[in-house]
This record gives C-alpha cells, structure tokens and sequence, in this order.
C-alpha cells in the first residue's frame, strides 16, 4: 500500500499559550562533567569475537560490528549505561498526538572529528542512504515505516521521497505511515548513525577505514589490523568529551573464548566478550566480582522448513518434536552459564511486554512425552513409519553437543532417526535461506531494541529475516492491528496474542534465552547491566594502574 507524500498528523508546536500540550518525550542533555585527570592517557582492551564485516553504519550487521561502530558514532537517540533512553545527537524531541509525526532538536555544538558541525542534514543524506536500493544495507527495513520508505527500498521511489526532512539546520523532522512505539530505540541502532558526505564522496568505499572515517561520536578509528586489532581513540570535538574519561581503546580479535579468558588472567584484556563454558563455574568461585551475567535478549532456537515436506502443513509435527526436547537437560548440562529454558519466543525481561508460553509449558516431562507421542502418531509417524531428518548447525563444540541431545531426545521419546549436518555459518545461512535443502536448523535472534515488536516482526508473511517461511494471516492481521494502536495497553494485548498464535503453529522451537556473560576487570568502572549488553567505552573509566 503507497500513502501520499504529505503531511499525516498534527504536530504539536511549543509556545508560551500552548505548553500544556506539548508532547516532549525526552530532554535528557548528557551532563558535561569533569574529566577525571588521574586517568590522563588511560586505555581500555576488550575482546571481539569476530572481524568486523565492516565499519560503514550501512554495510555493518554483526554484533561485533554494533560494539565498535556505538563507540565510533551516535545517532539521535542513544543508551544510559543501565539501558534508558537519552539524548545522543538530538538534546530533546516532540511527537505529534497521532504519534506519526516526530521533530528532534540537534545539538548545535555537535562535531564531527574533523570539526565540521552536524547538521540535519546530515542526517537526511545518512537515512538516504540507508533506504537506497545502490546501498543494498542490511538493515535498510529498519526504518520501513518511515513514509515512503518501503518503496524507495522496492525501487519505486526516489530516495529524496523519503519522509525524513531537515526543517531547520538543527531541526530533524520524521514522518511514519503507522505509529512505531519502539522508534527511539530504532533509533540507537548504528545503522541509523550519521555518515559523512564528504568524506563518502572523496574515498567511496574507502571511506570507513583508518584515516578517512569521520567520527561523531566519542571516538575515532586511527587503526585496524585485520584479524588482530582495532583501535581507536577520543574525539576531541565530541560534544560531551569533557565527560568522557578514557583515551584509547583497542578491540582484540579473539575467537576462542579460552584463548580470551587466558588473555584476560594474564591482564592483556580489560573486558572479554564471552566466557567459555568449560571455566564458568570455576570461574563463579574464583572471580566471582569480575563475572557479570544478567539478562539478555536473544534466543537460541531451532527452526524448521516450512516450504517443503515433511513440516509444511504439518502442525502436529512441529508440536511433537517440540514437546520431546527436554530443555532443561540443555541448559543444566550443556551450556551451563544461567541460560534459561525458552518457552516462548520473546525473551523475559522485554520492556512493556509479558510473553504467553507454550501451553504445556508446566507439564510434567513425563506428560509432555506422552502428549508428543500422541501427537506424533496423529502426524502420520510410529514406529513403523518414523520421521527421518537433517539437522543442520554451524560448526562450533557447543552446537555439536546440542545437536546430539536433541537427535538423542527425538529417538528416545519419539523414535525420529535424525541426521546431523555441521557446516560453516556463511553456508549454513545460504542454505537457510534458499529453503531448498533444509529442513531443522540451528540460529539464534536478538533484540536490537527492547520491544517485543524486535522479535515478532521477524515473523511476519515476507520479512527478509522469516528464515523459516511462516505465513500466517492470523498472526499478520494481529501485528497490523498492533502497529496501529497507539495506546500502550492495547498495543500490548495485540503483540501478547500474535504471540500466541505463533506459539500455537510452532515454526520454531525456541530452546533457551541468553544471558549476558563478560569478564569485567576491577580497574574498570562504570559498568553496569543491562538487557541489550551495549557498554559504550565513554561510559567507562579505568580506576586502576595501566
């Protein structure tokens, strides 16, 4: 569906006669404290573990892209260190009644790293940018609710189309199709970070590397050993530098969990990425201070094939299946690190949000068993006809001793002959998503923003990351309803039955949710918790000796 270029809502406008109506969501201006002059050339190391794909906002889509590009730049929005919702590029904004119109306030004082001011404009070229089909940006649907968007990504429309327009130097204006309670934590994504025009233009697609990258965030790019390190440094004109404490950071690739918790004992890292299973619980006794788990919004899950035999159109099944995995065994014996059993699919602990479960969630294994039996035969499958299946995952120890559990789980209570495919995850994904030799499959998803919408949407009819090919009207019917309820209550109920349904058809059998596991040095403060485990360097300081 198109919908007209022009003007959705009324936009509520401050004046002295009409303060009582002025919708003002945030003004929360980052307080420019002192800099700390005992940690004066102070440096932080932390694991990464994985290269970087890229440290263009628009080219970037891992998780280890996401940590370096938040220290590097900041969109309009961004996070406390607890996970709130603040001011980064933009001091304050309004929001229209209708909420389908937002206007953000930029800071004037604002800089890139070269000294140039950041201007909406900026801004209006970077969303651009993003939804331009030339981009071919990951995480261009990020934004497909701004007006216009989803056309100029379809090729339909010009990316100047787009409604997202510079009303003033520092004044930002976006225009939605629908209301999108969750946009300011869009918003915090690096995708929608600002990019530098001229220096895109000068160096093309050199433009991200060492050298040539502009920054407008706390930090600047001065380094990148491919495979080994990536450092970085303070950004003199970042607007709030005087709050910032520590100086360098490098980021070091290291892959192996083990070989980065030994790194860390011998005080080559400040912050590791992960922590190895094998080490956690001596880990919890030894460094219990230093040990940080907490929640976090992802899900491990396995997903199944919906376009082809035998899970297409088979509702019975998929249940079967589900119900046969003990998820519990999985996270007591083997990953061990406070993961809890998932049976829902949005993670606890997503804002505004109380996930249904399955409905034989608080079964006994004994009836959970004897229920997929039952179901397993009413699929057409027994022992004289038993299921036989491939499981494919990405090549990793963990994923292995997964795969066998769950292969093991299936005969025993079911009598499915499973086949176990390990491959590489770039060919485990293409396989994924060219739906043609799969059939079980291993991923996880995770939030980019705290909202149960982060993890819904990916399941809605045609969504590029619908890996499992569901299409349930339903289900699609409840999240257009929910995309135009403006009241929070409302909106919630809506999501909460979408999800119901969903469980219902199980497309996916979410196994566990993550949690958060860093190794945090004691000369390291500031660290604090939160659901998304983002930690932007500028929030930290180094309290201890270099």
């Amino acid at each position: 569906m198109r919908y007209p270029l022009g003007m959705r809502g009324r936009l509520l406008r401050t004046g002295h006669t009409r303060a009582a109506a002025l919708i003002v969501l945030a003004l929360l201006v980052a307080a420019c404290g002192q800099r700390d002059t005992t940690a004066a050339g102070s440096l932080i190391n932390r694991g990464l573990s994985a290269e970087p794909e890229s440290l263009d906002n628009h080219k970037a889509r891992s998780v280890e892209s996401g940590d370096v590009l938040r220290d590097l730049g900041e969109g309009l929005v961004g996070y406390s260190p607890s996970g709130e919702l603040v001011g980064a590029a933009a001091s304050h904004w309004e929001m229209s009644e209708d909420g389908l119109e937002y206007r953000f306030s930029l800071r004037p004082e604002a800089r890139w790293s070269n000294g140039d001011t950041v201007t909406s404009d900026d801004f209006v070229y970077s969303f651009r940018r993003l939804v331009d089909p030339v981009t071919a940006a990951f995480y261009a649907q990020f934004i497909g609710d701004i007006v216009n968007a989803r056309e100029i990504i379809a090729g339909d429309m010009p990316p100047a189309e787009l409604g997202v327009e510079a009303s003033e130097e520092f004044e930002l204006t976006i225009r939605l199709r629908n209301p999108v309670p969750y946009l300011l934590g869009l918003l915090t994504h690096p995708a929608t970070f600002p990019v530098h025009r001229g220096s895109l233009e000068e160096h093309g697609a050199a433009h991200a590397r060492p050298g040539n990258r502009l920054s407008n965030g706390a930090y600047t790019l001065v380094a990148w050993d491919v495979g080994s390190l990536i450092e970085l440094e303070r950004n003199e004109h970042y607007w709030n530098d005087a709050a910032t404490s520590i100086d360098r950071v490098r980021y070091h690739l290291v892959p192996e969990p083990m070989v980065e918790l030994n790194r860390y004992r011998a005080g080559e890292l400040d912050v590791t990425r992960s922590v190895p299973t094998e080490a956690f619980a001596q880990l919890r006794e030894e460094r219990p201070d230093e040990l940080r788990v907490s929640p976090y919004l992802g899900v491990y899950y396995y997903g199944f094939n919906l376009t082809r035999p035998p899970f297409r159109g088979n509702r019975k099944l998929r249940q079967a299946l589900s119900m046969a995995i003990d998820r519990e065994s999985i996270t007591e014996n083997i990953v061990i690190r406070g993961e809890t059993a998932a049976y829902s699919w949005v993670p606890p602990g997503t804002a505004g949000y109380t996930a249904p479960r399955f409905t034989y969630a608080d079964m006994s294994r004994d009836e959970r068993h004897a229920a997929a039996r039952r179901l397993y035969r009413e699929a057409g499958y027994g022992e004289d006809n038993p299921l036989e299946v491939e499981i494919r995952y990405n090549t990793s120890e963990t994923q292995a001793r997964i795969a066998v559990a769950i292969k093991s789980m299936w005969r025993d209570v079911l009598g499915v002959e499973a086949k176990l495919i390990n491959e590489e995850l770039q060919v485990l994904l293409d396989n994924i998503q060219q739906k043609e030799n799969t059939e079980v499959f291993r991923l996880s998803w995770t939030g980019d923003y705290n909202d149960a919408h982060a993890f819904l949407s990916v399941m809605e009819s045609g969504n590029p990351s619908n890996l499992p090919g569901f299409e349930n009207e339903e289900f699609d019917e409840y999240m257009r309803r929910a995309a135009r309820q403006t009241k929070p209550e409302m909106r919630q109920r809506l999501l909460e039955e979408a999800e119901r349904e969903l469980l219902a058809e199980h497309p996916v059998i979410p196994l566990y949710f993550y949690v958060n596991k860093n190794l945090v040095s004691p000369r390291v403060s500031g660290w604090s918790d939160n659901v998304l485990n983002y930690h932007y360097t500028q929030h930290l300081s180094i309290t201890g000796p270099e």
